[in-house]
């Protein structure tokens, strides 16, 4: 296992979260999310925010970790970027594609879902890349 910058990952944690929680605000993709999921405000307010925000953190912040194993120690900021916007989009996006074509899903919860984690990977890289 490679030197792991442990401040750098839940910094990139971090920056994920608080993407994320942009993202699927009103002021960016909710809308669109929620209609395009189906689910209603009484199923979003169902079961503990705590849970659910929590178990999010700790998911991002292991997506965070192996990916700063993946770039190794000291990587170059535009290398990190790069292979950021790879992940999410050769890897998770095109995973997520997959996954929505059997499931019916439509093109725009695709673009919505997938659109997120390509920002998410992009920014965990840039910080990760940034800081050693």
């Amino acid at each position: 296992m490679p030197q792991i910058h442990w401040l750098a990952v839940v910094a990139a944690a971090v920056a994920a979260f608080v993407i994320g929680g942009l993202w699927y605000s009103p002021v960016m993709f909710h809308r669109v999310w929620k209609r395009e999921t189906g689910l209603t405000d009484e199923q979003l307010s169902e079961g503990s925010p705590a849970i659910t925000y929590g178990v999010s953190f700790v998911l991002a912040l292991v997506a965070a970790g192996v990916f700063a194993m993946f770039l190794g120690p000291a990587p170059k900021l535009d290398f990190a970027v790069g292979a950021g916007l790879a992940a999410g989009l050769g890897w998770v996006a095109t995973s997520f594609g997959i996954n929505y074509l059997f499931e019916k899903k439509s093109f725009k919860l695709w673009l919505v879902n997938a659109g997120y984690h390509v920002a998410q990977f992009a920014a965990i890289g840039a910080i990760l890349g940034a800081w050693h």
